[in-house]
């Protein structure tokens, strides 16, 4: 759990603090209120990555050179400092010069949030987002293969961009993209198989149907990658971009044995959705870590059935972090009843017991 969290010149927040039970809490406001943020702090804290952007200079607030975030998450205080040069980051008064080492023993995230319907609609990049924020904080290996594999797309395309094309430095790019690539690959097709079950039984479980839901991963190319960068060899430097690996495939989501893009019904869309997330918390759970829930503004397009159906879902013992326009919900909701409520608004947040 996150018991107490602080942040300066991050997004809206100049200067924000907020302390936590155990249970969690619910931040009730208006809309551009700064609600979102505070659940992004937390993530960043927890994860050095938002589930909003790729970019971490975006989060600086405007006319600041970085932000800073610092929490005392399981008895550990934990600060995140990020400017043009990068993350700085500290556990208990010591450095942690690499990531890696940063995010050994930080804790675990699941985000649910009103976007999460694009998991469904959307495109290949969304549904490889959710893996990759899954697979970072599931496997030691993975933010490696990943990491290294991204480095390598980028100076491939770099170079396919050059007037005259190095075939033997695209040649050493190549070796990389296979090295990282295939494992990547292998991590994530591993991972699948693991979220396609439990993803089915959130899915039962949310439901309350017997619809079957299945998962599988779908390459862009060939099972092998050097067999699909030869083939792709002579597309790709006409189109002058690197067009097949992991950065190209995909995650197939069925109902039924059918599309769920095409021929599931928004109620079956969004209850899939659900079921992703819950899906990811399950694997997460599995490492031998309970992962702090952080939920945005979801019980707003949620009918009484799916959001009952979610919160018997959610890991009782699991911190809960859930911002909302409304209350109409919570009222409605004893579940929640233990969660402590903030009023945000004016940039400010403050502790609000009259709501009960």
């Amino acid at each position: 759990m996150v018991s107490h969290l602080r942040a300066v010149n991050f997004r809206c927040w100049e200067r924000l603090s907020v302390a936590l039970p155990e249970q969690g809490g619910i931040f009730v406001g208006q809309n551009a209120q700064g609600k979102t943020s505070i659940l992004e702090a937390v993530c960043v804290l927890l994860r050095l990555q938002s589930p909003r952007t790729h970019k971490m200079s975006s989060m600086i607030q405007m006319g600041h050179a970085g932000f800073g975030i610092a929490g005392e998450a399981w008895d550990m205080e934990r600060k995140v400092r990020f400017s043009a040069s990068g993350f700085a980051c500290e556990v208990d008064g010591e450095v942690r010069d690499r990531s890696s080492a940063y995010l050994r023993d930080g804790g675990l995230v699941v985000w649910m949030g009103n976007e999460d319907l694009e998991l469904v609609r959307g495109g290949g990049e969304v549904r490889r987002r959710y893996l990759d924020f899954i697979g970072v904080q599931w496997h030691p290996e993975y933010r490696l293969h990943w990491s290294r594999y991204r480095k390598a797309v980028k100076m491939k395309n770099a170079l396919l961009k050059e007037r005259s094309i190095d075939a033997r430095q695209l040649e050493a790019i190549e070796e990389l993209m296979i090295e990282h690539g295939e494992a990547l690959a292998q991590l994530r097709r591993h991972m699948i198989e693991r979220l396609s079950h439990l993803a089915h039984e959130s899915h039962q479980a949310v439901s309350g149907g017997s619809e079957r839901l299945d998962l599988a991963y779908r390459s862009a190319g060939s099972e092998s990658l050097r067999e699909s960068l030869g083939q792709a060899r002579e597309r790709e430097w006409r189109l002058r971009q690197s067009v097949v690996g992991p950065h190209r495939d995909d995650v197939v989501l069925q109902l039924n044995q059918l599309s769920a893009a095409e021929f599931a019904s928004e109620g079956q869309q969004r209850t899939l959705a659900l079921a992703l997330k819950l899906a990811q918390g399950a694997l997460l759970q599995e490492q031998g870590r309970m992962p702090i829930y952080l939920l945005d503004d979801i019980f707003g397009e949620l009918d009484a059935q799916r959001r009952n159906a979610l919160m018997s879902a959610l890991p009782s013992q699991a911190q809960k972090w859930i911002t909302t326009t409304t209350l109409d919900w919570w009222h409605q909701e004893s579940s929640t009843r233990e969660l402590a409520l903030h009023q945000v608004s004016d940039g400010a947040v403050v502790r609000s017991d009259g709501f009960r």
